[in-house]
């Protein structure tokens, strides 16, 4: 069955379940559907040498995954981040259920306003303690992190400057060392 794009009442998780397998990654914020392309090799690049340095320190208790990969906030908002850390127990069978406690998303020129505005809102009002934005281009990272319900910045690096996370746990990243 092809996904319903008509005009009408706002799009909800039930209408995700009819996503076509076109190579287009499917999310909804507040009942809009977002559709972006598939990621460049450089994207990938970057979300893979991430996720193996998140995932050699993520403890027991959570567990880091890369799109794409369902979150469900609530029925009018699934997400699908570029790279994620959940709390083992809000991993379900098919997707992760309320708030990671990091999301990362790779700016890319079709994804950058959306993944800077859009959804940044939406991970704040989540409670997403941690939100990283990954700049290839630069390369840089910046880390956002909740404070009293806002995103407050906490560090920007480029290059070959070090961050050293401590939320949601102890990792260091380097920006250039993510490209290929």
């Amino acid at each position: 069955m092809a996904l319903d794009l008509s005009w009408g009442a706002p799009f909800t998780e039930d209408d995700l379940a009819d996503r076509p397998d076109d190579g287009h990654r499917y999310e909804i914020l507040d009942g809009a559907l977002l559709v972006t392309p598939s990621p460049t090799p450089d994207h990938q690049t970057c979300v893979g040498r991430l996720f193996t340095l998140l995932e050699a320190g993520c403890p027991p208790e959570h567990r880091v995954f890369v799109a794409p990969l369902d979150v469900g906030f609530s029925r009018s908002t699934v997400v699908q981040p570029d790279l994620l850390v959940a709390r083992k127990a809000d991993v379900k069978p098919t997707r992760v259920e309320g708030s990671p406690v990091l999301v990362v998303e790779v700016l890319s020129a079709s994804t950058r306003s959306i993944d800077l505005g859009t959804k940044r809102l939406a991970y704040e009002a989540a409670g997403v303690p941690a939100y990283w934005l990954v700049d290839p281009e630069v390369p840089s990272l910046t880390v956002l992190e909740l404070d009293a319900g806002r995103y407050v910045e906490r560090a920007t690096v480029t290059g070959e400057e070090a961050f050293h996370a401590t939320v949601p746990f102890a990792v260091t990243v380097v920006p250039a060392r993510l490209l290929g």
